[in-house]
């Protein structure tokens, strides 16, 4: 007996290795973060674990998401185009649905709000392939019934929220948090922070597990999207550096991006965007609160990285960090939402805990954050849509500190997880259902310092804000406004001059190819009876 024990244990210790050496996968989200908001792509903010990372792993510098939240989400998580998925437009929040209908349900495959189910999320697959998978932070990819929640598409644990936004100091009501599937009560500690606490317990998770096999985490901060709520503290370290002014810190952070590589040599740095003055022409008391709001985002950015650090340090304690793969991302470029130059809701709101609505800091700020391109969140421009993108995995990635230039997205990333994994993506699922193939490319050869496979074509559709890209030429397209203009890359990723003019068979090609995806995608038709 005692030698058939033997010999079943060294038959068991090859499984165990192979199980080990699979990865962890950590999956961190930033929100409404601009392309140049942390150091390594040009920030003044200091972003140091942030920054570490980068320079031990690898940098993108022609990364995209899809320019707004839960799109990207949904791409993220997926694999697919956003439409594919049904959050096409937005998803489902407190406030959206009114008698029994939401306002985000078009009637359409494209337009549902949620997660349909022809589609796999990440932990889904992972959890196939023998992962824990685990989830902190913002989920917004559908609200209104239980079998949308996270939980119900793949995760073991949940902390949260569901909706789109929230209070960082008081998660409360609709918008407040949720533990599995369990509706939380509102925070009573006064010294509460979103950051902290997604991290907290993302952290818990990992250190919770009993077993040695691998996990998946999600962690989706909030962070810096709107409303401005900071710790005093970290406001403290920024009260005068942005009294500067948004003309000077932006072309510092240019500076900053030209020497570190995440940029090459151009020109001129884009201009203000229309509606942005120039900073000496606004009066000094005007001067004076928009430093402020700037000041109070530059703390939310601070408490990201400081966050990042804490995941980093209790990773290394478990002695997990050589053999655990992280992606870095944000899921838009800068928000300028409510669209007004200084920053829109009064002062007052800044730091009302218990206000959780479009409390932001300005068209001018967001020009800063997006160096050095133009327009913010929501557009195809460069501006809406360029992502720093980081990947650290010692293990796995043979040299860093370098940058990738090759175009890439959100639907990489699912091939990329699989072939690092050996997971395997299914072609039915959640019953029979019939899930989408994937498109993306793994982006796994640019951690061994190979070519990366290229797309052809690269595809974009946000509330009738529309793009395409073959090679250095990108078209963007106008939906509400039939325009369309194009733009060479290779000559400036500011999109300074439109060579539609010059290049009309050129543009005729790209407007069929988008035409022709957004068929297939159901980006058209958006609203039943169209």
């Amino acid at each position: 007996m005692k030698k058939i024990l033997i010999s079943c244990c060294w038959l068991w210790l090859p499984f165990l290795s192979t199980a080990q050496q699979k990865p962890n996968i950590v999956l961190i989200m930033t929100d409404d973060m601009g392309f140049s908001d942390i150091g390594c792509y040009g920030s003044e903010i200091p972003t140091p674990n942030i920054d570490q990372l980068a320079s031990k792993g690898i940098r993108f510098s022609q990364f995209y998401n899809t320019a707004k939240c839960c799109p990207t989400r949904a791409s993220l998580m997926t694999g697919l185009f956003p439409h594919q998925t049904g959050v096409g437009h937005m998803s489902e929040d407190p406030e959206s649905r009114q008698q029994g209908k939401d306002s985000h349900d078009w009637g359409t495959p494209g337009y549902r709000g949620y997660l349909n189910r022809h589609n796999v999320t990440i932990a889904e697959v992972l959890r196939t392939a023998g992962y824990h998978t685990y989830m902190a932070g913002k989920w917004h990819l559908g609200m209104h019934e239980k079998e949308k929640w996270p939980l119900q598409r793949g995760f073991d644990q949940f902390y949260g929220i569901l909706s789109g936004a929230a209070s960082y100091l008081k998660p409360q009501g609709g918008r407040g948090l949720w533990r599995n599937n369990e509706h939380l009560p509102t925070p009573a500690d006064s010294s509460y922070y979103t950051t902290d606490a997604f991290t907290s317990n993302a952290i818990d998770f990992v250190q919770q597990q009993q077993d040695d096999k691998p996990f998946f985490l999600y962690l989706a901060f909030n962070a810096p999207h709107w409303p401005l709520q900071a710790k005093k503290e970290d406001i403290d370290l920024f009260r005068d550096k942005y009294k500067a002014g948004w003309d000077r810190v932006r072309a510092q952070r240019h500076q900053r991006q030209l020497a570190r590589g995440v940029i090459r040599q151009q020109p001129v740095l884009s201009g203000r965007d229309t509606g942005v003055r120039a900073w000496d022409q606004l009066t000094a008391t005007e001067q004076e609160k928009v430093a402020y709001r700037m000041a109070v985002y530059a703390a939310q950015v601070k408490c990201v990285d400081d966050n990042v650090g804490r995941l980093i340090a209790a990773l290394k304690a478990r002695n997990q960090f050589d053999n655990t793969l992280i992606i870095f991302l944000s899921d838009n470029g800068a928000c300028a939402e409510a669209y007004q130059e200084l920053g829109s809701m009064p002062d007052a709101r800044i730091n009302d805990p218990d206000f959780a609505g479009m409390v932001s800091y300005g068209m001018g700020w967001a020009n800063v954050s997006n160096t050095p391109f133009r327009k913010w969140k929501n557009r195809m421009e460069e501006g809406g849509m360029a992502a720093p993108f980081i990947v650290h995995w010692p293990k796995g990635i043979s040299k860093g500190n370098r940058i990738v230039t090759t175009p890439a997205y959100l639907i990489d990333i699912m091939p990329t997880v699989l072939a690092v994994t050996g997971a395997t993506y299914p072609t039915t699922f959640h019953g029979g259902e019939v899930i989408y193939p994937l498109t993306g490319f793994s982006l796994q050869p640019a951690f061994r310092g190979k070519s990366l496979q290229q797309h052809e074509y690269m595809y974009w559709e946000h509330e009738d804000n529309a793009a395409i890209r073959k090679g250095n030429w990108k078209a963007i397209y106008s939906l509400t406004k039939n325009t369309w203009a194009l733009y060479d890359l290779s000559d400036s990723r500011t999109e300074d001059r439109d060579w539609s003019p010059e290049q009309p068979v050129l543009l005729e090609e790209l407007k069929a190819k988008w035409f022709a995806w957004a068929k297939d995608n159901f980006v058209l038709p958006k609203r039943a009876g169209q």
